[in-house]
């Protein structure tokens, strides 16, 4: 039995051991700062993942919201998108508009169809994306049978092409009494809208092509932030590929060897920066002459490939039998 003078010693004990751990906790706090933890188990708990798209980078969903909600009043009445993307080789233009189940793709137009129309080179600069944004617009322009109504832009002079009627302003030459122009709204997806950007040239070339999209000339080549002032005539200039052609001149001067390595499928096709100008103004003529999509070609399979026949598990032993004994045959004749 413990008495009343053992208790007594044993809470004097704890009592002593409990008041040093705290002077212990005293002088660490007096080291570390104080930290306020952010993100606690409730938030974490909360907290909404993006949309997938979102997380992957492909998607802006504030700009889709506002280029695809259209008004309630105005039944069956979607807005077009003239959508723009740059991949590691070509140019791709759509004229899209939104269902609630999905998208749907009214024209569409790609800068690998350029050879067709005698463009074999530099199928991604900006000289291709004007190319390709004129090839679309035509395109749906015959689609929907606004081809002859609606020419667009002939003379290329890089300005910005306006028509106003009563309160409404058009991008296009001259508005017809009975039919307007087709109205789409320029979708430039994820991709920085920096000045003299490449979707511009597709733009500028979908609006000379008859298609009505909003813009301005702030975003062109040419144009100057500081002094707010617009130069036409190199912006025009960056439609008929002068830049190119001026560093094809000056490489050809100071580095030929990179001249010959960069510019190999100019100099293979026999293009040379004189040339050039006359070269895209044979390509839009073309492109205004006919610009429906070639006739698909049907697939027809190589029947008479045939696969090889598996072998058996005897047969594979045997195969690495006999890779063994010449290896035990080749190591002996060393040896000797």
């Amino acid at each position: 039995m413990t008495t009343v003078q053992d208790e007594n010693i044993q809470y004097n004990t704890a009592v002593a051991h409990d008041f040093g751990t705290i002077i212990h906790l005293l002088s660490l706090s007096v080291k570390m700062p104080f930290v306020k933890v952010q993100k606690s188990k409730a938030y974490f708990k909360r907290y909404q993942v993006k949309f997938r798209r979102r997380r992957e980078g492909r998607t802006d969903y504030r700009q889709r919201k506002r280029l695809c909600c259209q008004a309630k009043n105005k039944y069956q009445s979607p807005k077009y998108r003239f959508v723009v993307r740059f991949t590691n080789k070509q140019v791709i233009c759509q004229v899209v508009y939104s269902l609630i189940d999905g998208d749907r793709v009214l024209t569409s137009a790609s800068s690998n169809e350029l050879p067709r129309y005698g463009l074999k080179v530099g199928l991604k600069n900006y000289a291709a994306s004007y190319c390709t944004g004129l090839l679309c617009a035509r395109r749906l322009l015959q689609k929907v049978g606004l081809d002859d109504v609606y020419e667009g832009n002939t003379e290329i002079d890089g300005n910005v092409v306006k028509t106003e009627v009563g309160k409404s302003t058009y991008f296009v030459d001259e508005v017809d009494e009975d039919k307007r122009p087709f109205r789409a709204l320029l979708d430039v997806g994820c991709k920085t809208t920096s000045t003299g950007c490449r979707i511009f040239g597709a733009l500028k070339g979908a609006a000379d092509g008859g298609l009505d999209i909003p813009h301005s000339e702030k975003r062109f080549p040419g144009y100057d932030r500081d002094s707010k002032e617009y130069d036409a005539d190199m912006h025009r200039e960056r439609i008929f590929g002068g830049h190119v052609g001026e560093y094809m001149e000056y490489l050809e001067e100071e580095d030929n060897t990179k001249y010959q390595a960069q510019f190999a499928g100019y100099i293979e096709n026999e293009v040379e920066a004189d040339g050039l100008e006359e070269l895209y103004e044979g390509v839009h003529e073309k492109i205004r002459e006919d610009p429906s999509p070639s006739e698909k070609k049907e697939f027809t399979p190589d029947k008479s490939y045939k696969r090889k026949a598996k072998l058996t598990l005897e047969e594979r032993k045997q195969k690495v039998q006999e890779k063994k004994d010449a290896k035990k045959a080749e190591l002996e004749e060393d040896d000797e």
